[in-house]
């Protein structure tokens, strides 16, 4: 299955800024995590595309350039989180909030400037010695002048695993979750652990189930604030399921065509679930 609002095919990933600014860019601009847009003429979701963010009163305190999305060049920018200024027509929306209202290509782009703006307002300064980090002019990374250490847009790899018995699929509420609403099973990949083995892991660790046949499915960005989420499938050994309370509030096996109240569409948890429910009406995970 393809990656869910992977990078789109017409953009090209560039981080040597273009030497001359003349003419409008694509602007990816954010306050508090919350995106720049404007309503479009047919009711769809727009960008700024301006030379620079002061063409809208805006002064941002930090941006990145993003590269090339088609013939256009594209950046990310952090305005002040206490900054009152609304451009006229203009709205601040959560990135969640807004998938499916803005273009599906600038979403995916949107996810990796909102991360990228993320990494450079927490790596300001080096974790080792404390200098002001600057930023390194052959790749995208930021070194520090004084040790000499480089930091990476950060990346933290989460596995989610749909664990299946024959016609039934295992879903779980944490704690936190509204209400109702079950999702598959999630988990950060510890250091030195294969992605496999974060599956087992976790899956034994959070419903007490040992599983087999663990198969790679599709993969997302989750720029909340820099994951990138994993999905597999994963056959269940027999056994009952075992909760650990601190992570689970509960948990069941639920028939494929039985199903509860389900995660947001947006999500990989969704994906992995309707991807499922085909594999078992078609016998493959993949959209007809």
């Amino acid at each position: 299955m393809d990656v869910v609002f992977g990078w789109p095919q017409a953009y090209r990933s560039l981080h040597v800024e273009p030497e001359s600014s003349e003419g409008n860019a694509i602007w990816f601009v954010f306050r508090s995590g919350q995106l720049l847009v404007a309503q479009g003429p047919s009711g769809e979701l727009v960008l700024p595309q301006v030379s620079t963010p002061a063409e809208l009163g805006l002064a941002p305190v930090r941006s990145h350039y993003l590269g090339l999305l088609g013939d256009l060049h594209s950046y990310a920018a952090e305005v002040a989180s206490a900054a009152n200024s609304m451009p006229e027509g203009w709205e601040w929306q959560p990135l969640r909030r807004i998938h499916g209202a803005l273009d599906g290509e600038l979403y995916a782009l949107a996810g990796r400037a909102l991360q990228l703006m993320e990494w450079e307002r927490t790596h300001r300064f080096c974790g080792t010695c404390g200098t002001e980090t600057v930023r390194k002019a052959t790749e995208r990374a930021r070194e520090c002048p004084g040790c000499g250490a480089v930091n990476y847009p950060k990346v933290t790899p989460v596995i989610m695993a749909l664990v299946k018995r024959g016609r039934t699929i295992l879903l779980a509420r944490s704690p936190h979750f509204a209400p109702g609403v079950v999702s598959v099973l999630a988990g950060f990949v510890e250091p030195g652990e294969t992605l496999e083995q974060c599956v087992r892991r976790e899956v034994f660790e959070e419903v007490g189930l040992q599983t087999t046949k663990i198969r790679y499915v599709g993969s997302q960005p989750w720029p909340f604030p820099h994951s990138l989420m994993i999905g597999f499938f994963a056959d269940a050994d027999e056994g009952d399921i075992r909760i650990d309370p601190a992570e689970i509030a509960e948990a069941n096996w639920y028939d494929i065509d039985a199903l509860p109240n389900l995660p947001a569409k947006l999500s990989l948890a969704r994906i992995l679930i309707e991807a499922a429910i085909r594999e078992d009406r078609t016998g493959s995970v993949h959209p007809a």
